[in-house]
């Protein structure tokens, strides 16, 4: 490629991590990229809820903006970041290989080894309606505050025993794409917490008409994370889902199929709705959406209107 690609990514040490990694892997296809670092409203808003403020879109509104605008090329996001449905002009061009999707516990005293191990009325620091509804759901005495900040400063203040927390919960893969010592973490199965919606993956961004980046970003993506995305996200676009409302969505590949598990449940894990569906991996989108329909039918619509 005869010119430098302008990437666009958030500040944090995550998210630059993430764009250094698909910045090398660019240039080893042949096209050399700069970062180009975007403040976004997710980033400056510290002191309030995401679901009080517009929700997890506040991640990727200002570097969509510079990408329609064409102040840079491609855009890095984290993939559960994304709102459902991207603005006109912009399309999901790449979707690397995912990392582990699974969220971890993090106790404050690592003698805990397992979520049912916290003390009776444990103070757990999360700031997600969906971690927060499926916790309840198995341990209705726990007490869950908000939290906000990277990975390093919500584990400190776990550490600390900041304003009495005794655990949090993170994503598996910041913690791996960080490459943090943390022995404390316990992942959390499936089972127990579902995880979010293109959690663990990584999108680029791109343009719908930069057809001359095609060959480079296939060069990073990895069809079956992305076959099993596009079920998710069919999925969540049918249900309208933001962070206001406690959902989650994970698709596997088993075979030559697609399996989809996916929940809509109450903000304290009741009512809850949980389905799953399998089908050929060329139907991935309607597979999302027909999970979708069934959950709907179950009743989880009472929950979307009630949290909307």
């Amino acid at each position: 490629m005869n010119r430098t690609l302008r990437i666009g990514t958030r500040g944090s040490a995550l998210a630059l991590t993430q764009s250094r990694w698909v910045r090398d892997k660019l240039a080893e296809a042949g096209a050399p990229g700069e970062l180009v670092i975007i403040k976004t409203s997710g980033d400056l808003i510290q002191d309030r809820p995401l679901q009080a403020v517009g929700g997890k879109g506040l991640f990727v509104k200002e570097i969509e903006e510079a990408l329609l605008s064409e102040e840079i090329d491609i855009a890095i996001h984290s993939l559960k970041d994304m709102p459902a449905e991207l603005p006109m002009g912009l399309v999901l061009g790449a979707i690397p290989t995912r990392e582990d999707p699974r969220d971890v516990l993090i106790p404050r005293d690592p003698g805990v080894r397992d979520l049912s191990q916290l003390p009776e009325g444990a103070v757990v620091a999360t700031g997600s309606l969906r971690r927060k509804a499926q916790l309840l759901r198995v341990r209705p005495d726990l007490e869950i505050v908000g939290i906000r900040g990277n990975i390093d400063t919500r584990l400190k203040k776990v550490r600390d025993g900041h304003e009495g927390i005794d655990a949090t919960i993170l994503a598996a893969a910041g913690i791996h794409r960080l490459g943090l010592e943390v022995p404390e973490a316990i992942a959390l199965a499936e089972e127990t917490m579902l995880p979010a919606v293109g959690q663990g993956a990584l999108a680029v961004e791109a343009r719908l008409d930069s057809f001359e980046l095609d060959k480079f970003l296939l060069a990073i993506h990895h069809t079956p994370s992305a076959t099993c995305i596009a079920a998710e996200r069919a999925f969540l676009e049918r249900l309208e889902g933001s962070c206001t409302v406690p959902l989650a969505g994970y698709g596997v590949i088993d075979g030559n199929d697609v399996v989809l598990r996916g929940l809509v449940c109450g903000e304290f894990g009741e009512p809850f709705y949980y389905d799953e569906i399998r089908g050929p991996q060329a139907y991935a989108r309607r597979l999302g959406g027909a999970l979708a329909e069934r959950l709907l039918d179950m009743g989880a619509s009472t929950v979307l209107e009630a949290l909307a």
